[in-house]
C-alpha cells in the first residue's frame, strides 16, 4: 500500500472501517450495557460492583494498548494484531456462558451466600479484564493506529462521523437484540452468538485488510517506545495533541458518568420494561424504527463530511453547549417518552463532540508514530473517564438515593440495592463544562 494518502476513502478502507468499527462498538456494547446489567440482575452485585470493574477494564485497556500499540509501531504491523485480536476477543467472551451463582458455588464447593456472590463478582471482574486486554489489542490498539495510517487531514471527519454512529447504532441492536435474546434464550447463548461473531470478524480481516507500509521504528528499544509519549520533549513538539486529548478526557469523564447506569436507571427507575417493548413490536413500528434510524446515520455522516469542508473548530462550542442542555433536560424527565426525547438532544451534542474531538487527535497524531500514542490517547479517553466518571456515578447514586422513592430496589435473590437518580444527568453537566478551557487554547488550531 502506498503511503500516499488520497482525499477519498477507498472501498477497502470502507468496508474494513465498518466491519471493524461496527462489531468491535457491538462488542464494547454489551460489555458496556449488559456485562453491567448481567452483574446487577443476574449475578447480584451492586453499583459499586459495576464502578470496580469499569475501573478494573479502564486500567487494563490502557496498559494493553501501551504495550501492543507499541509492539505494533516496533515490528511495523497492524494487520495481526486486529485479526488475532478479534479473534480471541471473541473466544473469551463465549467463557462467560457458564458463568453463574449456581456453578460457582459448585466449582468451589461453596455454600454461604456472601461468599458466594464475592467469588463469583471476582470472577466476572477477572474475565472481564482479559477480555478487555483482547480487544484493546485488536481494537484500541491496532485498528485505531490502522485508521490513523490509512486516513488524511482531508477525510478524517468522514471516518469519524461513520465511527461515531456506529456506538449509538450498536448500543440500540444490542439493547433488542441482545436484550431479546437474554429474554428468550438467557445470557449464556448469548455470550456464545456474540463471541462466535467476533471471531468470524477476525477471520474475515485475515482476507481483507491491508498491511499499511510502515517504516520498523530501530532508533529505540522497546521500553523506550512504550514511554514515549510521556517525554517532556515530544509533549512539548505535540502540545496540541495533548490539549486535544484533555479536551476529550473531559468529555467521556462526563460521559461515564452516566454511561455504565443508564439503562439500569430506565430499567428500575423510569419503570420502562424492555420485555414489553420488543413483545409489542409491530412490522409498522420497525419500518419507521428502521427509517429513523437509517435517517440518523445519513445526518451524522452528512455532519462528519460538513466538518470536513467547513472546518472542525467552527462547530466545536455549539455541540458542547448541546451536549450540556440535552444532559440537564434528561435530568427533569421522569416518563420514558419525554425521556426519549431530550435523550436526542444530548445525543446531538455526544455525536458531534465524537466526531470532532476524535478526528482532531488523529490530525494531531505524528505522522507513522500512531501506536506509540494510542496508549497516551487510552490514559485519556479511557483510564481517566472510566475511573472517575463511574466512580462519580456511584458516589451520586449513593448520596441521592434516599431522597427518591424510587431510589432503591429490591432484586431477586431479596437484595435492597441503590438505583441510579437523575443526579447522574446533572453532575455529568457539571463535569461537561471543563472541556471549554482546553478548547478555548486548542480552537484556534483545530483544522
Amino acid at each position: 500500500m502506498s503511503n500516499t494518502k488520497s482525499s477519498r476513502l477507498g472501498k477497502s478502507i470502507w468496508f474494513n472501517l465498518v466491519v471493524f468499527g461496527f462489531i468491535g462498538q457491538i462488542a464494547w456494547a454489551v460489555e458496556n450495557v449488559y456485562f453491567n446489567t448481567f452483574l446487577f440482575n443476574y449475578i447480584g452485585g451492586s453499583t459499586s460492583d459495576i464502578s470496580r470493574m469499569v475501573a478494573l477494564s479502564a486500567a487494563t485497556a490502557v496498559i494493553t494498548t501501551f504495550l501492543m500499540g507499541a509492539l505494533s509501531d516496533k515490528l511495523a504491523k497492524r494487520k495481526p494484531f486486529i485479526c488475532i485480536g478479534y479473534i480471541v476477543w471473541g473466544c473469551v467472551v463465549a467463557l462467560f456462558a457458564p458463568i453463574s451463582r449456581e456453578n460457582v458455588a459448585s466449582l468451589f464447593n461453596i455454600s454461604d451466600t456472601a461468599s458466594v456472590i464475592a467469588v463469583t463478582v471476582s470472577i466476572v471482574i477477572i474475565l472481564d479484564c482479559v477480555m478487555t486486554f483482547m480487544g484493546s489489542t485488536g481494537n484500541d490498539a491496532a485498528f485505531n493506529a490502522w485508521l490513523t495510517d490509512v486516513t488524511s487531514e482531508q477525510n478524517r471527519a468522514t471516518a469519524e462521523g461513520a465511527l461515531a454512529v456506529m456506538p449509538i447504532l450498536a448500543t440500540l441492536i444490542v439493547t433488542a437484540a441482545f436484550g431479546a435474546g437474554v429474554t428468550a434464550f438467557g445470557y449464556p447463548a448469548c455470550f456464545l452468538g456474540l463471541g462466535g461473531v467476533v471471531v468470524l470478524c477476525g477471520i474475515v480481516g485475515l482476507f481483507t485488510i491491508k498491511e499499511v507500509k510502515l517504516e520498523k521504528n530501530t532508533d529505540n528499544s522497546y521500553f523506550a517506545d512504550i514511554i514515549y509519549g510521556f517525554r517532556p520533549s515530544v509533549i512539548s513538539e505535540n502540545k496540541y495533541f495533548y490539549l486535544t486529548l484533555i479536551s476529550s478526557c473531559f468529555f467521556l469523564t462526563a460521559v461515564q458518568v452516566f454511561m455504565p447506569y443508564i439503562f439500569i436507571y430506565i430499567q428500575h427507575y423510569l419503570k420502562f420494561d424492555f420485555n414489553s417493548l420488543l413483545a409489542s413490536l409491530s412490522v409498522k413500528t420497525i419500518i419507521i424504527a428502521a427509517a429513523a434510524l437509517i435517517g440518523f446515520i445519513a445526518v451524522v455522516v452528512i455532519c462528519g463530511k460538513m466538518l470536513d469542508k467547513f472546518g472542525k473548530k467552527h462547530f466545536i462550542f455549539p455541540s458542547i453547549a448541546v451536549f450540556i442542555i440535552g444532559l440537564i433536560l434528561v435530568s427533569r424527565m421522569e416518563s420514558i417518552g419525554k425521556f426519549a426525547l431530550c435523550a436526542c438532544v444530548m445525543l446531538c451534542g455526544y455525536g458531534l463532540l465524537t466526531i470532532i474531538l476524535n478526528a482532531a487527535i488523529r490530525d494531531f497524531t505524528p505522522e507513522g508514530k500512531a501506536g506509540l500514542f494510542q496508549g497516551v490517547r487510552m490514559i485519556f479517553a479511557v483510564l481517566i473517564p472510566m475511573v472517575v466518571g463511574s466512580a462519580i456515578g456511584s458516589r451520586v447514586t449513593e448520596a441521592f438515593a434516599d431522597n427518591h422513592e424510587l431510589g432503591t430496589y429490591i432484586n431477586e435473590f431479596g437484595e435492597t440495592v441503590n438505583v441510579p437518580v437523575p443526579e447522574i444527568f446533572i453532575f455529568s453537566a457539571i463535569v461537561a463544562v471543563f472541556i471549554v478551557i482546553p478548547i478555548v487554547f486548542l480552537r484556534k488550531k483545530i483544522r
